[in-house]
């Protein structure tokens, strides 16, 4: 069990010893939004942008690194295609688990957002209330498939050196992200389906200038999805809307959980 009131300290998940963080009020007091971040994120790459969602919200926050990033146990290379939904229907729910939070509404980016977007549709909790997804993916673009393999071709130079400050083992953060990403199969990879399985309220926002993918990302969300999902482009953004535009992803947060009936401050 995780012992929200120490702050910070370590969970098993998927056969791993796995850090968190947490911040605000207890899972017992108001809801808890659960963060997953990106495809080379971390709980210290966040860096006080949790501080800042729990003032404007009033819920509790939580972040984890998964396996493979900041100082959680390492994942051995390579790393599967499938491997957010490994994340979302194995890995997750045993965090969650954990937790043991009476609400929660998951809040991912990047990856994280389709780690989010993927436990919503194939494996959901019954404490799931809503979703927030920055900059998601369901489908495979050329957009971010060259963009990753851009990266790829630079990893040796000052990126690795940056990623070593908030991974124990950069080069497995990276390779099995970019690994993963780059392998042939990953081009026809597609769950865009999946948007129409997501029944709880969905709220997505994305850059109008992300150099990893396209507004259809995004805007399938309000196409497919059964039920309650609100879209915006962010104007001035590309693909950490959390990081380019706080304010308004923090606002339009505030918003949605005050319009569902959820904890916030005035």
């Amino acid at each position: 069990m995780i012992d929200w009131a120490s702050g910070s300290g370590w969970c098993q998940a998927g056969g791993h010893r796995l850090e968190w963080r947490a911040t605000g009020p207890a899972p017992t007091k108001a809801p808890t939004i659960v963060l997953l971040h990106e495809g080379l994120g971390s709980v210290s790459l966040w860096r006080n942008f949790p501080d800042r969602l729990a003032q404007a919200t009033g819920c509790g926050v939580f972040a984890f690194s998964r396996a493979g990033y900041g100082q959680s146990d390492v994942k051995d290379l390579p790393w599967a295609v499938d491997y957010m939904t490994r994340e979302a229907t194995v890995v997750l729910p045993e965090v969650l688990k954990a937790l043991s939070a009476p609400d929660v509404i998951l809040f991912g980016h990047s990856d994280g957002g389709t780690i989010a977007a993927l436990h919503a549709a194939l494996a959901p909790e019954e404490n799931i209330r809503a979703i927030i997804l920055l900059a998601p993916h369901l489908f495979a673009e050329a957009i971010a498939l060259q963009e990753i393999a851009r990266a790829h071709s630079v990893y040796e130079t000052d990126l690795r050196q940056r990623l070593a400050r908030h991974h124990r083992d950069p080069d497995v953060a990276f390779g099995g992200w970019a690994g993963a990403w780059l392998h042939p199969d990953f081009a026809i990879w597609d769950q865009r389906h999946i948007a129409r399985h997501i029944t709880c309220p969905v709220l997505a926002l994305q850059g109008k200038q992300d150099q990893y993918g396209s507004a259809e990302q995004v805007l399938l969300y309000a196409d497919l999805c059964p039920g309650d999902a609100s879209v915006y482009l962010l104007d001035a953004c590309r693909h950490a809307p959390h990081q380019d535009q706080p304010a308004v992803v923090l606002d339009h947060t505030k918003q949605f959980l005050k319009t569902r009936n959820m904890k916030y401050n005035a």
